[in-house]
């Protein structure tokens, strides 16, 4: 790990002016610096159109169909690092997390600039650029944030914080779990919420060391947030799972990583033909694409498990359910395997095995990154 001496970076903000609605773009003219170094000249270029990619990454990553603008347009000199603070609307800990992300790019003597956003997200994000690497993520905790940086820039400040905030492992489920012979376990999700994407990360190990122990499914929220992207992986998922189930866990982990399923349809030796056949048949059985164009619902209806959601109770992505009742738990490998075990009434071998219990964070990434915080929150 290593401190990096602090430099003077200037910066130039453009708060949104007064009478522009959330809807509206304000035009940001090009901002060009010339930087020399090493004999090269670089030319630093950030412009309303890259700003533009940029969030719509950020909103692939989270899983949101975006509407909102950005309301800030930096122009940097020496080094070009930054820190942007993302605080949407809507947001339940901006105000609370907005001082540690500013003390984090203090600490690491870059810019921080603070950025609106026009839609609804119920937690705060941030775009670090830091030694020529771009990094887009959302936080929905000051662990989160700072173990994220501290993997990121390796700073030694940071790290320490990081390792001073890092939850108290929360293994025991909140609520006492039914228990049987061969637990029935399910995990419903949407493909593209964030949070249900955290909490697949963290179900995944367990799907691999229990699967052949405990019948363990993952399933869906009965209706659609993300739009039609997020419909059409919904489905692939549930045809793997019906009918290749022994590739569902290398698929997911794939899927995972940065949601680009058809790369993972081939990766993992997914039979294309097959799959394609299955999710016409529950197109026409569950009525997807009809209810999805002509519901004029804000959320289509997904019913492919729609009547196990209502058996359970499911009120958002992710509900986790075992032997017919909700359970809370952290969303770490260790924490939702000791959930399971809890519901054998004898525990198999596999149970002894520790799993991570660092929790995942929010968003497509690789399972085991960990980086996030153990909390609750929902698509829905």
């Amino acid at each position: 790990m290593s401190k990096r001496r602090k430099r003077k970076v200037d910066i130039e903000v453009r708060e949104k002016p007064e009478g522009v609605t959330k809807n509206e773009k304000v035009q940001s003219p090009e901002k060009i610096k010339t930087v020399s170094g090493n004999n090269t000249t670089r030319k630093l270029i950030i412009s309303s159109v890259i700003i533009a990619v940029v969030f719509f990454m950020i909103g692939s990553l989270a899983g949101h169909e975006l509407t909102g603008q950005f309301f800030a347009a930096p122009a940097l000199t020496e080094g070009s690092d930054m820190f942007i603070f993302i605080s949407p609307p809507g947001c339940t800990n901006c105000d609370e997390l907005e001082p540690m992300a500013r003390d984090a790019a203090n600490t690491l003597g870059i810019p921080f600039v603070k950025t609106g956003f026009g839609q609804e997200i119920k937690s705060p994000g941030f775009v670090l650029v830091y030694d020529n690497v771009l990094t887009i993520s959302g936080f929905d905790s000051e662990y989160a944030l700072k173990n994220q940086i501290c993997q990121l820039t390796k700073n030694d400040d940071i790290c320490s914080q990081a390792e001073d905030l890092k939850p108290p492992e929360e293994q025991t489920p909140t609520t006492e779990v039914p228990k049987s012979d061969r637990p029935e376990v399910h995990a419903f999700v949407m493909s593209h919420c964030p949070y249900g994407l955290q909490f697949l990360k963290a179900y995944v190990p367990v799907m691999e060391l229990l699967g052949n122990k405990a019948d363990l499914e993952v399933n869906f929220v009965h209706y659609i947030m993300h739009g039609e992207d997020e419909l059409n992986d919904n489905t692939r998922l549930y045809c793997i799972q019906k009918e290749q189930k022994d590739k569902l866990t290398d698929y997911l982990r794939c899927y995972l990583e940065a949601g680009k399923s058809e790369e993972c349809i081939s990766k993992v030796g997914i039979d294309s033909s097959a799959l394609e056949t299955c999710m016409q048949e529950a197109d026409k059985e569950f009525e997807i694409s009809k209810n999805f164009k002509e519901s004029g619902q804000r959320f289509p209806p997904y019913n492919v498990d729609a009547a196990l959601a209502q058996q359970y109770g499911v009120g958002g992505s992710p509900t986790f359910g075992i032997n017919g009742q909700q359970v809370q738990v952290s969303r770490s490998p260790e924490a939702v395997k000791q959930a399971i075990c809890s519901a054998f009434n004898n525990p198999p071998e596999e149970c002894s095995q520790t799993l991570s219990s660092s929790p995942e964070s929010p968003g497509f990434g690789p399972v085991g990154s960990g980086g996030g915080s153990g909390g609750s929150a929902q698509c829905g």
